[in-house]
């Protein structure tokens, strides 16, 4: 399930893309308005997150431009500290699908989105696996082959990570952003939490899984084909 989340505040940003991502979500980010507006133009999303107070453009114009201008019936979720009834009902009448007020529960943001995305397409898919390997996002459970895998917290994000875009190639700077956004340890960091990874994941197995393409980045396949 692919979210864009459309949020000005770095911190906000970070926890919110974390949280969301280690529960089984695939999440893209903007950080202004006009940005946002681009990306839900242009991209797919199951459920856009947008904050009404952005600079560029404010939520309520973006809003108003996907339902009138772009004609998008993608579910939107406003997130705002303005919470008078004008303002809530503001939000709804430009087109959002339901309103957060600021600070909220990440445990009740997870469970709007599920809400909002049940009512407008069904059953959400929390769910994921390439080839032995699965993981349920609902118990938070990895396992290979029926064998229970003990991984750390951020083996669990990077796997969680890999198998989202499987079989796809992601970029060494794109899993840096997601792990440690702009403050990356060091250059050899990734590299190292790759190992630790395959440890788990690939070493007590016949067949890998975990691949690396040099000067890219990593890729969860059952098969790799060639470049």
């Amino acid at each position: 399930m692919r979210i864009l989340l459309v949020e000005d505040n770095p911190d906000l940003m970070a926890n919110v893309t974390h949280f969301l991502e280690a529960k089984g979500f695939v999440v893209d980010c903007a950080r202004d308005g006009r940005a946002g507006l681009h990306l839900a133009s242009s991209q797919h999303y199951d459920l856009i997150v947008l904050d009404i107070m952005l600079p560029g453009m404010d939520g309520y114009q973006v809003c108003m431009n996907l339902r009138d201008v772009a004609r998008s019936h993608v579910p939107i979720l406003m997130l705002t500290a303005r919470d008078t009834l004008e303002d809530r009902l503001h939000g709804l009448k430009v087109g959002a699908d339901d309103y957060l007020i600021k600070p909220f529960a990440l445990s009740e943001l997870v469970a709007r989105i599920e809400a909002i995305v049940r009512r407008a397409t069904g059953a959400v898919s929390r769910f994921f696996k390439v080839g032995d390997l699965t993981y349920d996002a609902d118990t938070m459970k990895f396992e290979r082959a029926g064998i229970p895998l003990k991984l750390s917290p951020q083996s669990q994000r990077l796997l969680v990570l890999l198998m989202q875009r499987s079989p796809a190639v992601v970029r060494r700077e794109v899993l840096e952003e997601a792990m440690w956004g702009d403050d990356c340890p060091d250059s050899d960091s990734l590299r190292s939490h790759i190992h630790m990874l395959r440890q788990v994941v690939d070493k007590p197995f016949p067949r890998s899984l975990i691949h690396t393409h040099q000067g890219v980045g990593y890729r969860l396949a059952e098969i790799v084909d060639e470049f």
